[in-house]
């Protein structure tokens, strides 16, 4: 005995609907003959009468009941499958779960999980903030899928990707004197109370990084863990800083003003994930949006109108940023 195809379903379960051939001509957006003759075949075939014709009418036949039974349930199930699918592709009862530095969570992760929900709307999305050293756990016991960081870590059963390459940048309270200027040196910045991170922890070691180069010690009169703490103490007034550029990535920031640095500095961005681990497709959308985020911060800024000042030799200075 022939198998049924999924097409002669569609055919079988269309005449059942309609009632005739050409009402199942008309749902299939298909030609009257053509059904007629699949529906001829197909009984032929099967060795079954399927339908009775009566006064142009084509009724189940009381043979074929459970057949047609069996295929209200197959569609159902194709139906429960589409819908299923359907739920998939915007994110129904899933869910992606990542972390962030915090100095990328500040800015940064929201705007990248403004796309990923533009994507994915019913998308669960866990968002973890954490220090470097607690990232390997969260990895490991596969907590999330995913760490988005601006440092590295020894460890072999992880692995990063580089995301973008950042700036470290100057910050200062938006009244204050070097906020005339359209760039600041490492030299202007020690003559005032300065606030940073403690240079033995990874992220606080890049931001020393331009005053070490320098052969400066790094004159901090307080500290804070993170970049938003720092970034909070500086707007009210309390000191000038150097902060990653995806940290104050946000176009407008009252009452600080952010200037590039004459000696330069830079930070990497990486995603770090579990050697071995097979992302989810949300998980790699994610990322993505993340890459795209980061990168956008690093080019030109919106908050990039740094005023164009005389420099003491009396030529123009330019902003650099």
């Amino acid at each position: 005995m022939k198998e049924l195809t999924l097409r002669q379903i569609e055919v079988l379960r269309a005449v059942m609907l309609a009632g005739t051939i050409k009402g199942a001509a008309d749902l299939l957006n298909v030609s009257s003959p053509g059904i007629s003759r699949l529906i001829r075949h197909l009984e032929d075939s099967l060795g079954l009468r399927l339908f009775e014709r009566k006064a142009g009418l084509f009724v189940p036949a009381e043979e074929a009941r459970a057949i047609f039974e069996m295929v209200h349930q197959v569609y159902r199930q194709v139906e429960n499958l589409n819908e299923s699918v359907a739920a998939l592709r915007k994110g129904e009862d899933v869910g992606v779960a990542f972390a962030c530095a915090p100095s990328i969570a500040q800015f940064i992760a929201a705007r990248s999980i403004r796309g990923i929900r533009t994507r994915f709307p019913d998308l669960a999305i866990d968002l973890n903030i954490l220090k470097i050293e607690e990232m390997v756990d969260y990895l490991l016991l596969e907590k999330g899928e995913f760490v988005v960081m601006s440092s590295l870590t020894n460890n072999a059963a992880l692995e990063s990707a580089e995301l973008a390459v950042g700036r470290v940048v100057a910050i200062m309270p938006d009244d204050h004197p070097l906020a005339a200027q359209p760039v600041v040196s490492v030299q202007d910045l020690v003559n005032y109370p300065i606030v940073g991170v403690d240079p033995k922890d990874p992220y606080g070691r890049i931001l020393a990084a331009p005053f070490t180069n320098a052969g400066l010690d790094v004159p901090y009169s307080m500290r804070g863990r993170f970049a938003q703490s720092v970034v909070s103490l500086v707007r009210h007034g309390l000191g000038v800083a150097l902060i990653d550029e995806f940290s104050v990535a946000e176009v407008y920031m009252p009452g600080v003003a952010r200037r590039a640095l004459v000696e330069g500095g830079e930070i990497t961005a990486y995603v770090v994930t579990k050697k071995g681990r097979q992302m989810s497709s949300f998980a790699e959308f994610a990322i993505e949006q993340f890459r795209r985020e980061l990168t956008k911060a690093t080019e030109r800024t919106a908050w990039d109108d740094a005023p164009t000042s005389r420099s003491k030799s009396g030529g123009q200075i330019e902003s650099s940023s």
